[in-house]
């Protein structure tokens, strides 16, 4: 069974002034974070912008998080859509490379019927040679995974944990005490909860920046230091309060520009973060 505890960063994917995929601030971010002891990334997930990649982009970004990442950090790969032949053909595909798993989310815009999720999810763990991380997104996707469904889910022997977006402590708490998922929180703002409670870790956009401080979270949280894990959670959200206050990534791309480590661009229709909050990230990178 694979280990998906700890603190995970889902990878924006950077572009340069001229549009295309900077592979080369894609590399240095990969370095950055396995310098920080981070548990892993996601490749391709919401925040990397895959909806505005073309599929030759796609497995670029992918090979080159891969390369750069090889020894170093596990894989996972973001799996989303809603067109279950092709999404399928993607998983038997994706079987042939060395990742850590595949974290794939309930079928977006159509809002399928709950019988229909798990058919969907099913459909893929089968296919499937990689452990799967099930993405409870229901803001993006418009339908949530019930509780019932996601304990059903967990019977699967390749559905291993879930990145947690539900909103629901009671859901939360329920699979933590079911225990054979491991939960990831997706809210950043709920990661304190979700490990207090039990949890295995977070897929945290904002631990891009700064994320020896939320690895440090993590491994006090988990060593039972509650004061100590309070303290930096508490010094951690008002960052994770800023990058989360308009749409993602456009907050975290523009903290990662002022630290120099990309150049801040978006692909259409997403726009950059707006000039006060920008000012505002800059004012705190520099406490």
């Amino acid at each position: 069974m694979s280990n998906f505890s700890g603190i995970w960063i889902p990878l924006v994917t950077p572009f340069s002034n001229d549009g295309t995929v900077d592979h080369a601030a894609l590399r240095r971010l990969i370095a950055r974070y396995a310098d920080a002891d981070v548990a892993g990334v996601v490749a391709l997930g919401t925040t990397g912008e895959p909806s505005a990649l073309d599929a030759a982009e796609q497995e670029a970004v992918l090979a080159t998080t891969l390369d750069a990442a090889r020894g170093a950090l596990p894989v996972i790969v973001g799996v989303s859509g809603n067109n279950a032949r092709s999404m399928r053909e993607r998983v038997l595909r994706l079987n042939t490379l060395p990742l850590a798993g595949l974290l794939i989310s309930a079928p977006y815009y159509v809002r399928p019927s709950q019988a229909g999720i798990a058919h969907h999810f099913t459909m893929l763990a089968d296919a499937s040679e990689q452990p799967v991380v099930l993405y409870d997104i229901p803001a993006r996707t418009g339908v949530r995974i019930e509780l019932d469904t996601l304990l059903s889910l967990a019977a699967h022997p390749r559905i291993q944990a879930i990145k947690d977006c539900a909103g629901s402590l009671d859901i939360t708490h329920a699979l933590i005490l079911d225990g054979r998922l491991q939960v990831l929180a997706g809210d950043d703002a709920r990661i304190f909860d979700t490990l207090c409670m039990g949890g295995s870790g977070a897929i945290a956009a904002s631990a891009h920046i700064w994320p020896e401080r939320f690895v440090a979270l993590d491994r006090e949280l988990k060593a039972g230091n509650l004061a100590e894990g309070r303290a930096l959670f508490h010094a951690l959200l008002p960052l994770i309060r800023a990058l989360t206050s308009e749409s993602n990534p456009s907050p975290v791309k523009a903290a990662l520009a002022a630290q120099g480590m990309l150049a801040g661009v978006l692909r259409a229709p997403m726009t950059q973060a707006s000039e006060t909050l920008q000012a505002r990230l800059q004012h705190m990178l520099l406490m």
